[in-house]
């Protein structure tokens, strides 16, 4: 029995048409067993599906539930996997689309249509990247899809990193694959790369220099990060300042140091040290061999005293000039300079090393100049000043044994010391004045008996108190000498009876014996009284 004829559209025919009219075609092949199985399935497929899938052709139950309404999108998500984890973690077209919704799989994509039919139906000018995990931006803009998306290949299949496209690049490579750190989507020449977030940021000069000028050949790895490595060949220390040049420079410019001496170290730098050179004070590595900070550390060739006055230098001198010294001997010792020692060298009375204790007489230096010859023990100070040894004498004679009064106030130095130890002066009259005595020593060496300093001619003696011997009558207007007729160098020792002066002029030849007085008075000697 034929059945009748029923014309069938191949555009419009679903599982459903087959599913309905598919017994009938099972009731013809019964009877013939030798028909394969998998004739039936192409009996009633409505069509050749894509050459992508042939190898299912054959096995509906790959892509269709027989018999069953349910949807089919999880038997297409169980051969195309990767279309189902974009989904689950809305990534891709499919994942991010959130228009598909549930829709299923064959409402865009309508198989049986042959080998060579375009199932997906992609519209590039209608597509929109923003439906893809890579958004086009800047000059992929303008791109032809063929450019990132080759002939044969899936269009999920085009790589989303930039070195995919652009493996050919000026850094062959060196600089790694993340091109996105440095380069934009705009043009490759504007960098967007921040040199701050590595572990170098970049200050002063260092923003206008050139890649290259670090980056030799390309070369971004392991690209040294301190200065020496780039600037040892403008390292006017030759090394021997270390090669921390941070710790002195910045990278506005090398002459302009940032490095503090008073506040990055514990010596502060005054006066001339400010103008001296780093290799002055440091020769070697400051950085590695610690330096003395006494003076003489440094100053040991300059030093003029060659090491005499200990190594305290700044006790005297400043940081200013070595001649000008702030010591002061009056304020800072107990011996105060005047006068001459003012203007003396410290050698002058430093001989030695400053350590040893020197004496604060005069005699202690001086004992060369000493035209005395120690006669004065020694103190200098009583007649000296510092002004000068030979003006500005100022012994005062009266706090001596010998006042000077009268004419003697007058009278030079050398008229009485004929050397200079003066201790051996005399202080007689005679010593002095043995030239100038008119008596002869015939009234003896105490001259003072009668004379004063104020001169010879005025004196005064008064025979009656001064000596034992009372003169009266005639005795008043002799002269001293007819009295006084021998020297007397060792004081005047004169008999006092009338018979020792007038033994001559004794007319009785001494037979009265020798006390005239008892017959003669001094008036003459022809006044006669005889005694009873």
């Amino acid at each position: 029995m034929l059945l009748p004829y029923t014309f069938i559209d191949p555009d419009t025919i679903t599982m459903k048409t087959c599913l309905r009219y598919g017994w009938l075609f099972l009731l013809l092949m019964i009877p013939s067993a030798s028909i394969r199985a998998d004739s039936l399935e192409k009996l009633i497929m409505p069509g050749p599906v894509i050459q992508g899938h042939a190898k299912v052709e054959n096995q509906c139950s790959k892509c269709h539930q027989i018999m069953s309404s349910a949807s089919q999108n999880p038997l297409c998500l169980d051969c195309h996997d990767k279309i189902a984890g974009d989904i689950k973690t809305q990534h891709g077209f499919h994942g991010l689309n959130k228009n598909l919704g549930n829709k299923e799989c064959q409402t865009c994509h309508i198989e049986h249509k042959g080998r060579q039919t375009d199932i997906v139906k992609l519209d590039e000018r209608m597509f929109s990247h923003e439906q893809t995990d890579f958004h086009l931006q800047g000059a992929h803009k303008t791109v032809n899809c063929g450019q990132c998306h080759a002939p044969g290949k899936k269009y999920r299949d085009a790589p989303g990193q930039c070195h995919s496209c652009h493996e050919k690049n000026p850094h062959d490579g060196k600089l790694g694959k993340d091109c996105a750190q440095c380069h934009s989507q705009t043009t490759w020449q504007v960098m967007k790369f921040d040199h701050d977030k590595t572990k170098l940021k970049l200050t002063g000069k260092h923003k206008e220099i050139a890649c290259d000028s670090c980056h030799i050949n390309n070369q971004y790895k392991d690209t040294p990060v301190d200065c020496f490595s780039c600037h040892s060949v403008d390292d006017v220390h030759r090394s021997k300042n270390g090669k921390d040049c941070a710790k002195c420079h910045n990278t506005t410019a090398w002459k302009k140091l940032k490095f503090e001496h008073d506040k990055d170290t514990e010596f502060k730098l005054l006066g001339r040290h400010k103008q001296t050179t780093c290799l002055g004070c440091h020769p070697k590595d400051p950085y590695k061999n610690k330096i003395e900070k006494t003076c003489i550390s440094c100053h040991k060739t300059d030093d003029a005293h060659h090491g005499n006055y200990g190594d305290q230098c700044q006790g005297c001198h400043n940081a200013e000039k070595w001649n000008q010294i702030h010591f002061r001997h009056d304020r800072d010792t107990k011996y105060a300079l005047t006068g001459k020692h003012e203007k003396t060298a410290c050698t002058g009375c430093h001989k030695g090393s400053i350590k040893n204790r020197i004496e604060t007489k005069c005699i202690a230096c001086h004992k060369f100049d000493d035209v005395h010859k120690g006669s004065q023990d020694g103190k200098c100070q009583d007649c000296h000043t510092t002004s000068s040894w030979k003006s500005d004498i100022a012994f005062d004679h009266d706090l001596s044994r010998f006042p000077l009064i009268g004419l003697h106030a007058m009278t030079s130095c050398n008229d009485c010391h004929a050397t200079r130890y003066y201790r051996d002066t005399t202080k007689k009259c005679g010593d002095c004045h043995k030239k100038d005595d008119v008596h002869k020593l015939r009234l003896g060496p105490a001259c003072e008996q009668c004379h004063n300093p104020n001169g010879w001619n005025v004196w005064k003696f008064d025979h009656d108190k001064q000596t034992k011997f009372r003169l009266d009558g005639a005795h008043k207007k002799i002269d001293c000498h007819a009295c006084h007729k021998s020297p007397a160098s060792h004081g005047i020792e004169l008999g006092q009876s009338c018979g020792y002066c007038h033994r001559s002029d004794d007319p009785h030849n001494n037979q009265f014996g020798q006390m005239c007085e008892q017959c003669h008075d001094t008036e003459t000697f022809s006044n006669i009284h005889m005694m009873r």
